[in-house]
């Protein structure tokens, strides 16, 4: 099948950023996951790599549920100050990745899930995730305008009478 511009429906999807993501978070993760978790298993019992996923999903469910109050009481706090609760929303958003990482069986999601509770690695990922998007967007920072390069456009306002028609 082909598109308006003639291109494969294939080449359009395989492309795509979402078609990627898709690919790993539905092919290769369970595939690592699965691979990793009978690895735990041969290297100890199965019970034990059992175990892991099952601790590990109570620690971290008792640890977001702590972690999630503190950080609603950070908003909270910021909005009744007048502020922008930027960091604190940050926070808010990787501990909803976290829950949902805690709550899919593995031992890597596990281990990225229980990073994401722990502040000073939550830090970390925002100053990453931040550093990532902003150069995406194309954000420049403070100084980094170069001389001769940037354009000032003047302009006034001119206030329009009531009984001037437009």
């Amino acid at each position: 099948m082909q598109t308006r511009d003639g291109s494969s429906l294939c080449t359009v999807f395989r492309d795509a950023p979402v078609f990627r993501l898709l690919v790993f978070l539905l092919i290769v993760l369970p595939c690592v996951e699965t691979t990793l978790l009978l690895m735990l298993a041969d290297a100890t019992s199965w019970q034990v790599a059992l175990a892991f996923v099952v601790v590990t999903g109570i620690a971290g469910a008792w640890l977001l549920k702590h972690q999630g109050l503190r950080t609603w009481s950070r908003i909270r706090q910021d909005l009744s100050a007048g502020q922008v609760p930027t960091d604190s929303l940050w926070d808010a958003g990787m501990l909803i990745a976290a829950g949902v990482l805690l709550l899919t069986p593995g031992v890597l999601t596990d281990l990225v899930g229980i990073s994401l509770l722990f502040p000073p690695l939550r830090r970390l990922y925002r100053y990453w995730l931040v550093r990532g998007l902003r150069s995406r967007a194309g954000v420049p920072r403070a100084g980094s305008f170069t001389e001769g390069k940037s354009e000032v456009i003047d302009s006034y306002i001119v206030k329009r009478h009531e009984d001037q028609p437009l």
